[in-house]
């Protein structure tokens, strides 16, 4: 694939945590705010999480002389397996659903989880996926260090 046809973004990341605790950083405010966003800060208080089909969700990334807000709505809730969301941020435009988000919790039996991370939807440009991407290892970066905290 040449960067130009590139579509979408594949991570797979090993976590030293049970499916179930993985499952609650992804689905609960306490939780997603002190990850998303990698070293920037989302306030609590900028957290909505209503995680159920059709439910939606935002946050906003707080970093100095700019704020950042991202939203969706979850079309797919699978306790602790999978979620599907939508995902826009504030230069999306208003007629798109925005990037689609799946992430599949896989319980590999020894207290670890393999996380697969898929974003796709073509409303991106090769480099902005390219960008995104960098960012959601910094997050995933962010949802280790906080797994590991607890």
């Amino acid at each position: 694939m040449t960067e130009s046809a590139r579509e979408g973004i594949d991570i797979t990341r090993i976590l030293d945590a049970p499916r179930e605790l993985v499952f609650e950083a992804w689905t609960t405010p306490e939780h997603f705010a002190t990850w998303y966003g990698g070293d920037a800060e989302v306030p609590l208080d900028r957290v909505s999480m209503d995680v159920r089909p059709g439910g939606t969700w935002s946050l906003v990334i707080v970093v100095p002389g700019t704020e950042m807000p991202f939203h969706g709505v979850y079309r797919e809730v699978v306790a602790p397996e999978r979620l599907v969301f939508t995902l826009k941020d504030a230069t999306a435009p208003a007629d798109i659903e925005g990037e689609i988000v799946t992430v599949t919790f896989t319980d590999r039996g020894d207290k670890s989880t393999e996380m697969l991370f898929e974003q796709r939807g073509g409303n991106l440009t090769a480099e902005q996926y390219a960008a995104a991407e960098d960012g959601w290892e910094a997050f995933f970066d962010a949802l280790v260090a906080h797994l590991a905290s607890l």
